[in-house]
């Protein structure tokens, strides 16, 4: 403890001390004295070598959002700190725990526009939970601990450390004894009790009451409690795109997704709620649609631990910060018992009957839920080949990309856990599968994880394959729903824009060709009865897979919302 470490030692010492066991960067000259320090603890800290900053971003990603662990990437300055810059932006708006860490030119060199010279604060400033720059050794132990803590306590998101060059060759004798001293920063976790006594009034009165569980329910693991929220209360749940896999689809009270995308029967259900209890959403404009219109009936209880998204973009009657898991467990401890709730038991029942009524009344027109005439392969076989093969053979977590494909997979993959379906949805950053796939299958080695994206998507982070065969993870299967288009654009170009493709018909080379090249096994899928094997045999092969399924160019994503529309007002088909 009285020995003297370079801050670069130091930095790699407080990664251990705070439980981080990988990182997922490139090495450059500002960076240099943190690599070298590296080999000294390479048995407790393991570096994965990506080919794209970004691709090492999303990797980080993968790896938080699928253990609930703090996700480490690292830069050069300059373009290695700028390339993080979108990976950063999506962890922001994901609420995704990431510490980002720079290399910097010397400090004495600091403003001259040095060699590679970026100000990576000041840019990353909007898209950050908190950032440093560090020029003193002496500052590194405490900033490395403070910077994760802040990245993992309250809501979780990224935080960037950018460290002068020197800084990290300077010895010292670091002080690790030290508290947080954080005026600023207490994040509350316990919901005020008058409102939860309310919120439980609100609800036990409720004739249509209705749950939505979002992304705060999946990182607080707080599954287990809404379940027993959801069973004692018996009030139907719905799920946003991030709160996917917080109750199973299979479970009688989960109805579905709502928004943009969602399910006509989960929307009308908004519509005609009474009480809305959001629990771990942030009313994101693809669930609302035009935010005026949205739950016009509904008194709205939310739930969230960052009290800026409480109250933003829609109305709300009983506001409750604090964490998803606490909060629920102590409406949990205040709730009447079974016959106190025997009325609510009455209402919910009728009402769910209702909302059945509703999906038996419109989810059945959905095209892509029947199987178009003489179309080789429609994207819908794809999934439900897929769905099928993931739930019989189990221990599978999927990552998504952005558009089509996207929607397609929540819509029409059954899912059952928290922390299986992850996906890039603030920002919608096409490329982030497949390298967040390698995080994630670092993270769960006994798990197969699939990369479905389409072949825009693909195309923007595909080097990462390379980055997987060099670890030597096996784990790893690609999907490419390949229709020859950036789909979703071209979609809204065929509703709204009278089929102008501008900008949207894409080329792409022979993906399987591709895979091979990069060492994986490469299958080429364009007819339905071929489906079922290619997905056995991606199961079968010990190492990465790519498929790349070649389905009808011109199917579109139904239901939908067009924007600045009400959730009410839905395209069927």
């Amino acid at each position: 403890m009285s020995e003297k470490r370079t801050g670069a030692q130091i930095m790699c010492e407080a990664l251990i001390r705070s439980n981080v066991d990988v990182m997922f960067g490139i090495p450059g000259g500002a960076i240099m004295p943190f690599y070298y320090a590296m080999w000294e603890y390479r048995d407790q800290l393991r570096h994965v070598l990506c080919r794209h900053e970004q691709g090492g971003g999303h990797a980080a990603e993968g790896y938080a959002r699928a253990t609930g662990k703090i996700g480490v990437c690292i830069g050069t300055s300059g373009p290695g700190a700028t390339n993080l810059v979108t990976a950063i932006a999506d962890a922001m708006m994901d609420s995704t725990p990431l510490l980002a860490i720079t290399g910097q030119v010397g400090s004495h060199v600091l403003g001259k526009d040095a060699f590679q010279e970026t100000d990576i604060t000041g840019i990353t400033m909007p898209v950050t939970k908190h950032n440093y720059l560090v020029k003193d050794v002496d500052e590194l132990a405490y900033t490395m601990c403070e910077a994760i803590h802040i990245a993992t306590t309250g809501r979780p998101g990224p935080v960037l450390i950018d460290i002068t060059k020197d800084a990290m060759l300077a010895t010292t004798v670091p002080n690790w004894e030290f508290e947080f001293d954080l005026p600023g920063y207490k994040p509350t976790y316990h919901g005020n009790r008058k409102q939860v006594r309310e919120a439980i009034r609100m609800l036990t009165s409720a004739r249509k009451p209705l749950i939505m569980a979002g992304n705060g329910v999946i990182m607080a693991n707080a599954a287990e409690e809404l379940r027993e929220l959801a069973e004692r209360t018996r009030i139907p749940v719905i799920t946003t795109l991030h709160g996917i896999g917080a109750i199973s689809e299979e479970h009688p009270l989960n109805i579905g997704m709502p928004g943009m995308h969602g399910w006509v029967h989960v929307n009308r259900a908004i519509q005609e709620c009474d009480v809305l209890f959001n629990i771990g959403g942030r009313f994101d404009d693809r669930v609302t649609g035009k935010a005026s219109t949205f739950a016009p009936n509904a008194k709205i209880i939310h739930v969230d631990i960052d009290p800026s998204e409480i109250g933003k973009n829609v109305k709300v009657a009983v506001p409750i910060v604090g964490d998803a898991k606490i909060v629920m467990r102590d409406l949990l401890a205040e709730l009447p018992d079974r016959e106190a709730l025997a009325e609510l038991h009455s209402a919910a029942s009728d009402w769910m009957e209702h909302i059945r009524e509703m999906q038996d009344k419109h989810q059945h027109k959905q095209k892509y839920l029947v199987r178009p005439e003489g179309v080789l392969l429609p994207p819908h076989d794809v999934y439900h080949a897929l769905t099928t093969a993931l739930n019989s053979r189990g221990n599978y977590r999927v990552c998504t990309d952005v558009g089509q494909h996207q929607m397609w997979a929540a819509q029409l993959i059954d899912w059952h856990r928290p922390r299986t379906h992850i996906t890039s949805g603030g920002a919608g950053t096409m490329g982030f599968s497949v390298p967040a796939a390698l995080g994630v299958a670092i993270a769960h080695p006994n798990d197969i994880v699939w990369a479905v994206c389409g072949d825009g998507g693909f195309q923007m982070m595909n080097q990462e394959m390379a980055t997987i065969m060099q670890e030597g993870v096996k784990n790893v299967k690609v999907a490419i729903i390949n229709n020859g288009y950036l789909g979703m654009v071209r979609q809204w170009q065929e509703l709204f824009e009278g089929k102008r493709y501008s900008g949207t018909p894409l080329s792409g080379p022979d993906f399987a060709k591709l895979a091979e090249a990069y060492g994986w096994k490469g299958i080429t899928v364009e007819r339905t009865e071929d489906v079922d094997a290619a997905i056995a045999e991606a199961y079968e092969t010990d190492g990465p897979v790519l498929i790349d399924f070649r389905v009808e160019r011109e199917v579109n994503v139904f239901p939908m919302v067009p924007q600045n529309k009400s959730i009410g007002e839905m395209i069927m088909e």
